[in-house]
């Protein structure tokens, strides 16, 4: 952002799945910026904003290819959010968003490699089949999920947290630097960047 301010003295951010609080990160420069930022916030649910003088928050889904039509913004910003959108069909869906409607943009999400499962907090869950990993939801308690006594709610919760490896990220953003987040010697997650 610093960057596109400095070049064009203001900056449109649109962040898909992100809310107001996740920008506490970066309160101090975004408030003594705030003149100049502005920020959209795109998610399926709606979320009232504090800040309406930065933020403005719209219900929507990120893999709709209507989202924002016609409308461009400096930075597209997505933290963790392409795992949850669906099958790897709605992650290009996702994707095409972030490429049509940002000059630049930033997606991170967590690496199918990295050996720790981050939302059912369970080494190696990802790895397991699918049936099994929605049995286990069926029956336990697993991370930031209580167990689920319905087995259809267990299997859309596995099926909507989906990791990617590096390769299917470049495969959806091959315009992108892709980096990496790293945990001791262990890529803990993946960016994109462009």
């Amino acid at each position: 952002m610093q960057s596109i301010l400095r070049a064009k003295g203001s900056c449109s951010v649109l962040d898909l799945g992100g809310t107001e609080k996740y920008w506490d990160i970066g309160s101090e420069f975004i408030e003594g910026n705030a003149d100049r930022l502005h920020f959209t916030l795109v998610n399926t649910d709606p979320i009232d904003v504090k800040k309406t003088h930065l933020f403005k928050a719209i219900e929507g889904s990120a893999t709709d290819p209507n989202l924002l039509q016609g409308q461009h913004f400096d930075f597209v910003h997505s933290n963790s959010v392409v795992e949850h959108v669906g099958q790897f069909a709605d992650m290009k869906l996702f994707a095409a968003n972030v490429q049509r409607l940002g000059e630049r943009y930033y997606v991170q999400t967590p690496n199918y490699w990295f050996p720790y499962e981050p939302h059912f907090r369970f080494v190696g869950f990802q790895y397991l089949p699918e049936r099994l990993r929605i049995e286990m939801l069926h029956r336990l308690k697993l991370g930031f999920f209580s167990r689920q006594r319905d087995w259809n709610d267990a299997a859309w919760l596995v099926r909507h947290h989906r990791l990617l490896s590096a390769a299917q990220m470049k495969k959806l953003l091959p315009d992108a630097e892709i980096k990496f987040e790293k945990f001791l010697f262990f890529n803990k997650s993946i960016i994109a960047v462009r």
